[in-house]
């Protein structure tokens, strides 16, 4: 992402009364750590954005498969759109950074400067995983059906790999990553 970070793009478009609350004291605290939640949050609906667009190219190439009777990887295919599924709405619906007011451990501006990071890099993941599916899309929908097994393995390993990634996200989150 060339450009501002999405803290400061939050912060800047800030309305003037809410700068004002951010004087009175106390709020700022507050007020800057809902920055951060919303922030993180435009990064995750980008990412879940990005890998239903990918999910919806890879049910056209399950289509075309289909249509063209290459059998062989239908099973392994449709557990691929499973996944992408699953792990979009894993993204979509992840936690927005809030503990408990009983809580042993609080999350803080720190914690929260982290799942941003953390998200951020999950992005370079997901941009991988988009250009293979766009590929894979170009290829099949072509008539190129000789790498179909190479890239339903292929993404299957990326999207393991993305899910694993995002499971050690409140691990990370909370300092206790190991």
């Amino acid at each position: 992402m060339v450009g501002e970070t999405p803290l400061k793009k939050t912060e800047k478009e800030t309305a003037l009364l809410e700068k004002i609350s951010l004087a009175i004291p106390g709020f700022r605290g507050y007020k800057l750590k809902e920055m951060r939640r919303e922030a993180d949050r435009l990064i995750r609906d980008n990412l879940y954005r990005r890998l239903v667009g990918a999910e919806s190219n890879l049910k056209e190439v399950f289509q075309r498969l289909v249509i063209n009777k290459i059998m062989d990887v239908l099973d392994d295919t449709d557990r691929l759109i499973a996944k992408f599924d699953r792990v979009s709405e894993l993204i979509n619906h992840a936690s927005y950074g809030y503990s408990g007011f009983f809580d042993a451990v609080k999350i803080e501006e720190d914690d929260l400067d982290a799942m941003i990071s953390f998200d951020l890099k999950l992005a370079d993941s997901v941009k991988d995983i988009e250009a293979k599916v766009n590929q894979f899309k170009g290829d099949v929908m072509g008539g190129k059906f000789d790498k179909v097994r190479v890239y339903v393995d292929d993404l299957r390993g990326s999207m393991e790999d993305l899910e694993s990634a995002f499971n050690e996200r409140k691990e990370a989150i909370m300092g206790v990553q190991i």
